[in-house]
């Protein structure tokens, strides 16, 4: 409300609401496909990226965008698995190599389909005219150069979104950042 009473109106719809909406929704959809794979899309990440080049657990973390308590753990369950294992590094011995067993490359292989399956699921919701200019545009916005592509400093630290643990039915909705 302004100090006249009025409320304020939102000139531009609410970009921030919308992505971490998008995003939330599309997790939760990968979450609940990846069950019948018996990994999660976390762990698949690691596979995935671990199978397309011998890289260290802290490259991977990187590229996973997990931090290295999230990355030690999901490591552990991939092993555990079977699907993935730790080797020392060549180049230097106190680093990790995660090497993706046959067993992993099955499952990247099935997880891969799944992502794709996922992914197509909720481009043909859009009316194929749209889906090319959606992909393209948000593409534009967070590939190298784009509006939404690096994040910017503030003297206000800013988490990223997590899923929430253990949301169910009924549960209040996440607030919006």
């Amino acid at each position: 409300m302004t100090t006249s009473g009025t409320p304020t109106v939102r000139q531009i719809r609410d970009l921030s609401g919308l992505l971490d909406h998008a995003s939330h929704v599309l997790a939760t959809r990968m979450a609940a496909a990846f069950t019948e794979l018996g990994v999660t899309p976390r762990a698949y990440c690691v596979l995935f990226h671990a199978l397309a080049a011998e890289r260290t657990q802290s490259r991977l973390a990187e590229l996973a965008d997990l931090d290295k308590t999230t990355m030690v753990v999901t490591v552990d369950q991939l092993e555990r698995a079977g699907l993935a294992e730790r080797r020392p590094a060549a180049a230097d011995r106190r680093a990790r190599i995660v090497r993706v067993t046959e067993a992993g490359e099955r499952a990247v292989e099935r997880g891969t389909a799944i992502a794709d399956r996922v992914h197509r699921e909720v481009l043909d919701s859009l009316p194929r005219e749209e889906r090319t200019v959606f992909v393209a545009a948000l593409a534009r916005l967070v590939d190298g150069g784009g509006a939404l592509a690096d994040p910017v400093g503030s003297e206000h630290a800013v988490r990223r979104a997590r899923r929430p643990r253990g949301r169910g039915p009924g549960d209040e909705p996440r607030a919006r950042r």
